[in-house]
């Protein structure tokens, strides 16, 4: 019976993993098709009705389907949070709470979002919320291994580097994307800050992070650190690298829509690798 329950939480936590991993693809969808007002108002879709009104327009079934998907972030919340209990595990039940309070926080933002006509400030936080959520998903799945005590040393401090780097890159990057073109919307005021500048800051902040990875290889070798440790930083350093091509094709081929969609789902992959990295070098 223990290990049903284990089995389960495992099962849960996976879908909450791919769920926000999914929301943050889907919410690009919006962006990049021009939905993001495709419902002019929040919670209404439209001043008259939840739902939009009449023949469903393209970006209306666009961004109303987006705002659906927020049921299904709901449910696997309550399937972890259940599948947690059922664990009697504390720290488990936490972060399940923690993931579920998360949700409210994301429509709210959306909200936000909407009422201020795809404010990019306001779009970033939504993003960041998402890559928060992924990592806590990932936490998750990591107690649910019970791991050893933290470890210290160069290796584990190296580790945090690369996750703070990875934040900055990740926060960068909305930057650069409220000074594009894909706002959401034909009518969105952009941030008015210089794309070439920050989109330079956003290369250089990658190349910290990637420089710091490669750091993190090397000092696990030579500290003979666990297989898997190593393993993950390696992986790691293989979707940066991926992710960091997507970034530099789909600038110098003027952000074509897909390649922009990979890099968001790109950006989050990231989030759940990093902190997998993390976690394995700090609870060998």
């Amino acid at each position: 019976m223990h290990t049903t329950r284990l089995r389960q939480a495992r099962w849960a936590g996976w879908a909450s993993v791919v769920a926000n991993i999914g929301i943050v693809v889907t919410g690009g969808a919006v962006r990049l098709t021009g939905s993001g007002l495709g419902c002019p108002t929040w919670p209404r879709c439209t001043d008259e009705s939840f739902t939009p009104h009449g023949e469903l327009e393209f970006h209306s079934a666009i961004e109303f389907g987006n705002r659906l998907l927020t049921f299904v972030l709901v449910a696997v919340a309550v399937l972890l949070f259940v599948a947690a209990l059922r664990t009697r595990r504390r720290e488990l039940v936490r972060i399940s709470v923690v993931l579920g309070l998360g949700i409210p926080m994301q429509a709210v933002i959306g909200g936000i979002t909407v009422l201020t006509d795809l404010n990019s400030w306001i779009v970033s936080l939504h993003l960041l919320l998402s890559l928060l959520l992924v990592a806590i998903s990932v936490r998750f799945l990591q107690v649910l291994d019970r791991p050893v005590p933290p470890a210290r040393g160069p290796g584990v401090a190296l580790a945090w580097g690369v996750v703070a780097a990875a934040w900055v890159v990740f926060y960068l990057g909305t930057v650069v994307t409220g000074a594009g073109p894909h706002a959401g919307d034909a009518n969105t005021d952009r941030n008015g800050l210089d794309p070439a500048q920050w989109s330079q800051l956003h290369a250089d902040a990658v190349f910290l992070l990637l420089g710091l990875t490669i750091g993190l290889v090397v000092t696990l070798l030579v500290q003979g650190a666990p297989r898997k440790a190593v393993q993950a930083a390696l992986v790691l350093l293989g979707v940066e690298l991926a992710q960091g091509v997507i970034g530099f094709v789909q600038y110098f081929t003027d952000l074509p829509v897909l390649l922009v969609g990979l890099h968001l789902l790109g950006a989050a992959v990231l989030s759940a690798s990093v902190t997998w990295t993390l976690l394995r070098v700090r609870h060998p």
